[in-house]
Order: C-alpha cells, then sequence, then structure tokens
C-alpha cells in the first residue's frame, strides 16, 4: 500500500491547484489526455525493458499486488507516470496563474 499512499499524496499536494488557482487543467482534458499519454509511453517502454533486462524491480511488499496488461507491470508503477504527469502540468500551470500567463523564459 505504501505505494499508493504515494500516489494519493501526490496527488492531494497537487490538485487543489485546479479549484484554489483555477488552473483550468481538467476542463482542457483532451489537451491533458493526448499530454499525459504522450509523455506516458516512453517511461512505460523504459520501465518495461528495465524490468525484463533485471535492471528494476518491484517489491512486493511495497505494492497491493495487482499485475496490468501492460507488460505485467504493477498497477502503481502504470498509475504512477500519469499522476506525476498530472501534477506536474497542475504545478506548471499554477505558476502561470499566479505569474500572469507567463514563465521566466517564454517570449512575450
Amino acid at each position: 500500500m505504501t505505494y499508493l499512499y504515494v500516489l494519493g499524496f501526490i496527488v492531494a499536494g497537487s490538485c487543489w491547484l485546479e479549484v484554489g488557482l483555477r488552473t483550468r487543467v481538467l476542463r482542457r482534458w483532451r489537451r491533458l489526455l493526448l499530454t499525459l499519454v504522450v509523455a506516458t509511453a516512453p517511461f512505460l517502454a523504459w520501465d518495461l525493458y528495465a524490468v525484463r533486462a533485471g535492471q528494476w524491480w518491484f517489491d512486493d511488499a511495497q505494492l497491493i499486488g495487482v499485475s496490468t496488461v501492460v507488460g505485467g507491470l504493477p498497477i502503481e508503477e502504470v498509475a504512477f507516470f500519469p499522476i506525476v504527469g498530472l501534477a506536474a502540468i497542475l504545478t506548471l500551470e499554477a505558476v502561470r496563474s499566479v505569474r500572469g500567463g507567463r514563465l521566466g523564459d517564454e517570449a512575450p
């Protein structure tokens, strides 16, 4: 369950930004979904490669024991990439909302 607790903490720590700072990330769900799919796919492929090559493994004591159709990876690992991606996007958009829509090196 430890892995799920960490994922829950990430969600709790970032999803309030959608409401609190009105990031409007979830309203643009198609853009969000496309971004998460494009960002998640290579990391899942890398994960699969590392597990099959014996370079990476999962501690069964930290998992709930549910495997996925994605190469038998644990559900927590498959959920990790979109959850962290969502947290990163929410954080970026929260900074943009506070700083008036622009970040440091963006062109005006």
